[in-house]
């Protein structure tokens, strides 16, 4: 049914949309309902980002019409706070017990102390004992990712057993993999996949058909780390323990591969220079917040390139095509330069890039930066030639170019690498000194060679 009112391809329904808005703004929450119970909850909470701060709090306003648990959960931590500031605490109650721990936390966490009280205040006493004892972990560790609701057996338990034990429980999790089994102590020796519980017979072993693939992590393990094994293991789902070696929860696949989407965001917008929580609901005020700073440190660094320009005033008098023509060589090594500068990074972020094979990669890079350059020398020389009827200056212009491109294709390397190497996050400043270093070599470059070829 979901299908049924919301375009895919294109996004939210223009016609839903509009009509919801339309209930909303009238304060008829039985349509506005009728309307949304067939969505989605991610993309009921895409409405809610999407539309404006007036439109939104208008829909808010018809409580649980439009928020349950799940729409909660996949709202924009852009928006959140204020979401839940607009709505009455008996409705943000009934939202938080349809989540899991692991979906609790995530709410809670990045709230300001007031509102997590006031969350904490809503949640039944199960769900905030586990929140509260979730928050004394390390900020983006394990234990703040994992959710407690787990299935747990003794070993020595038999599939007959763990199947009757699964039938009569009142309580199981919306959504489990693995049965975990646990020694007398509580410490997990392995798990059995649900699917080789329901095909194997009722008196075999459960320690018979556990998985190789099982492994564990610490509660203070960094998320980042966790999301790293799920995705280079193929897990879907891996025990947590405490400092004893005692199973305290379970991460599950879904939180692990939005640690890995919410790493990639950050990259691709650190590495842009917007700040790693930007978002379109922001507001323009906030939007400058995020930009003005790098804004102002591209300002200075952009400096240098007009320094190295002002050391060669005179040659460039002598040829005014100079001037003309040496944005083409240091705009083409900035290109280079991202190029390089975007593979590493990401081969950082996924660890495929280490100090073992970081000078086979720098050689790579040495060698296709001169393989680059010496295709645009030829094209850039040519068209020199041609256009200037003078060779000299397509000499120089394919000479810097070939310069260009071998220096943005180690800068766009090794500028990540030495960042990383001083526990510096690579995303957030390699692209301002990457575009520095190739705008102040490709000027310095090409005035050079121009300065001793043609003056």
């Amino acid at each position: 049914m979901a299908e049924a009112v919301r375009n895919t391809a294109e996004g939210l329904d223009a016609e839903l949309v509009e009509a919801a808005l339309d209930a909303a703004r009238a304060g008829d929450a039985a349509r506005v309902e009728a309307l949304l119970e067939p969505v989605h909850p991610a993309d009921v909470a895409d409405l809610l980002e999407q539309v404006s701060e007036t439109d939104r709090e208008a829909l808010l306003a018809m409580g649980s019409a439009v928020i349950d648990g799940e729409v909660l959960s996949e709202i924009s931590d852009a928006i959140r706070e204020d979401v839940l500031d607009a709505l009455p605490d008996e409705v943000v109650a009934e939202a938080l017990r349809e989540l899991d721990s692991d979906d609790l936390v995530d709410i809670v966490e990045d709230l300001e102390a007031e509102d997590q009280g006031r969350l904490l205040g809503a949640m039944d006493a199960a769900d905030r004992v586990a929140v509260e004892q979730a928050l004394a972990w390390p900020e983006h560790s394990a234990g703040r990712l994992m959710q407690r609701e787990l299935v747990v057996a003794p070993e020595h338990w038999t599939v007959g057993e763990a199947i009757d034990f699964l039938r009569g429980a009142e309580h199981l999790p919306d959504q489990f993999y693995h049965v975990i089994l646990v020694d007398p102590r509580m410490m997990p020796v392995g798990y059995v996949t649900l699917g080789r519980v329901l095909s194997s017979g009722r008196d075999v072993a459960l320690k018979a058909i556990t998985e190789d693939s099982f492994r564990t992590v610490a509660a203070t393990d960094e998320e980042a780390d966790v999301a790293y094994i799920f995705n280079q293991y193929h897990l879907i789902s891996c025990p947590v323990v405490d400092g004893s070696g005692r199973l305290v929860g379970v991460i599950t696949i879904d939180d692990a591969m939005n640690v890995l989407d919410e790493e990639h965001e950050e990259d691709m917008l650190r590495l842009a220079g917007v700040g790693d929580e930007a978002d379109v609901s922001d507001g323009p005020l906030e939007t400058v917040k995020q930009r003005l700073p790098w804004l102002v440190v591209n300002l200075f660094t952009a400096s240098l390139s007009a320094l190295v320009i002002t050391q060669f005033e005179a040659t460039i008098a002598q040829l005014v095509a100079l001037a003309a023509l040496m944005p083409i060589v240091a705009s083409t090594g900035g290109i280079a330069g991202t190029q390089s500068l975007a593979v590493a990074v990401r081969a950082l972020a996924t660890r495929d890039l280490t100090r073992a094979n970081a000078g086979r990669v720098v050689r790579r890079e040495l060698l296709a930066g001169l393989m680059n350059g010496l295709g645009l020398a030829l094209i850039l020389g040519a068209a020199g030639v041609l256009i200037f009827g003078d060779w000299h200056l397509g000499a120089v212009l394919a000479l810097a170019m070939m310069v260009n491109q071998v220096v943005a294709a180690l800068g766009g390397v090794l500028v990540p690498l030495t960042l990383e190497r001083m526990g510096l996050d690579p995303a957030l400043a390699s692209g301002t000194f990457v575009t520095t270093l190739t705008d102040v070599m490709g000027f310095f470059a090409f005035l050079g060679l121009a300065t001793v070829m043609l003056t």
